[in-house]
């Protein structure tokens, strides 16, 4: 073998390694496009969903908060938020009191403002955080409180 590294060398390296990790890219995004359908919760969504993820966008939720990882790091995860808060059985009453009661005025937090949201509002909102939280995402967030 020859102990000089040629030009002939490196581009043979260059345009395999390029070929090479295009093909994983093509596979990898093949994988994807299979199994999207059964993780995303699709089938699930519906129009208080669609009107829940207004009300998060029409209040910039997520400038606070954290959701499926995206988003500020300034207040909770709410990825997770329908497990946490008591899933199917009392979620919502929760979200409703949590909401009426905001600010909470505790001395040294920082309070979440009150954004006088209506009953219909704060309904869509779950419905829509309840959605989120039946998203596979490989058990994100990492820990309970997010």
């Amino acid at each position: 073998m020859s102990e000089t590294f040629t030009k002939g060398m490196a581009r043979n390296i260059y345009f395999g390694g390029s070929v090479f990790f295009f093909l994983v890219f093509l596979a990898l995004t093949y994988h994807t496009e299979q199994t999207f359908p059964e993780r995303s919760n699709e089938s699930e969504m519906n129009e208080s969903v669609a009107r829940g993820k207004l009300v998060w966008e029409q209040n910039n939720c997520i400038g606070c908060h954290s959701l499926l990882g995206e988003g500020a790091y300034f207040a909770p995860e709410l990825g997770n938020v329908f497990e946490r808060r008591g899933g199917e059985a009392s979620f919502k009453p929760f979200l409703h009191a949590w909401m009426k009661a905001q600010p909470l005025g505790v001395p040294g937090r920082r309070a979440m403002p009150q954004f006088n949201l209506s009953e219909q509002e704060v309904d869509d909102m779950a419905e829509f955080l309840m959605w989120t939280s039946k998203i596979d995402t490989n058990d994100w967030p990492p820990n309970k409180e997010g």
